[in-house]
Formats: structure tokens, sequence, C-alpha cells
């Protein structure tokens, strides 16, 4: 048969894949690291939000005990053992002993412009690394914080 098997010549030896089976394959692993990609950053945040408030909790503990030990809380963390490690973000936890604080402006307020705490203000400037003193600020959102005088740990935005 004259031009039987012109177009294409297939050795049986060869093996290969097409290139549109190439580009079928590539287009399928784009949208599976598109879909996995924002999960995974996802648990990330969550992990470090987890974090956070751990330490949070951790070092309110550490700030009792130092009250109970001396009638005060600290004007430094560093002295009731709690400035050793940086947030999630590598930032310092924000600390404020309100009781002899100079300047109540610095203190966090929630929606209504009303102090969070009476004791102290204890809180990671979260994943932005930047806050504003309300918490209602667009910047302070990501926050997580100590309100209530503890009652309340984890994100501004949920407070």
């Amino acid at each position: 048969m004259i031009g039987a098997g012109i177009g294409r010549r297939k050795n049986k030896n060869q093996i290969g894949f097409t290139i549109i089976e190439i580009s079928v394959s590539l287009v399928l692993m784009g949208i599976l690291a598109g879909i996995a990609i924002p999960l995974y950053t996802g648990y990330i945040d969550q992990a470090r939000n987890e974090t956070a408030i751990s330490d949070i909790r951790g070092c309110s503990l550490a700030l009792a005990r130092y009250y109970s030990d001396n009638g005060s809380y600290p004007d430094d963390l560093a002295v009731a053992g709690c400035a050793t490690s940086p947030d999630p973000w590598g930032n310092p936890y924000q600390y404020l002993n309100v009781q002899t604080a100079k300047n109540k402006g610095k203190m966090r307020k929630d929606r209504f412009l009303v102090p969070i705490n009476s004791d102290f203000d204890l809180y990671s400037m979260g994943k932005d690394r930047i806050s504003q003193i309300p918490l209602t600020a667009k910047a302070s959102r990501d926050d997580i914080i100590r309100a209530n005088d503890g009652a309340y740990i984890g994100l501004a935005y949920a407070f």
C-alpha cells in the first residue's frame, strides 16, 4: 500500500508522551497547586495564631504569679520572665502596665473606645506587624489580644 503510514511512523521501541499529554498534566498540577497552596498558608496562619495565644496565656500566668508575689505588675515583661521569645512573626509582645501607665491613651480600646483591660495590656501585633490603639482599626484586626482581664485571649476582630 502506497501512502499507508505516511503521517506517523511509530517504532515499537519508542516510549514517550505527546505534547498534549504533557500540557494536560501540567494544567492539572497547576489547578491542584492553586487549591493546595492557599489551604496550606491558612493552616500556617492558624498555627501561628494558636502559638501567639498560647504564649500570651503563659505570660499572663507569669504576670499573675509576679503580682501575687509583689503586689503589683512589673513595668517590663523581662522582669516577669516573659520577654525572651518573640511572637510567631518575629516581633516582641507588646505590654503595658495599666495601673502605672503615665499615658492612659496607650491602653487598647474596644469598639466603644472603652479600655479592654484594667490590669495590663498584652498583645501581639499579628501577621501584618502593625497595630493601632482601637481594635476597630484595620491594622488591629489581626492582632492577638488579651481582653477582659484575661477572660478572652484571641484575635482582635473576634472580640
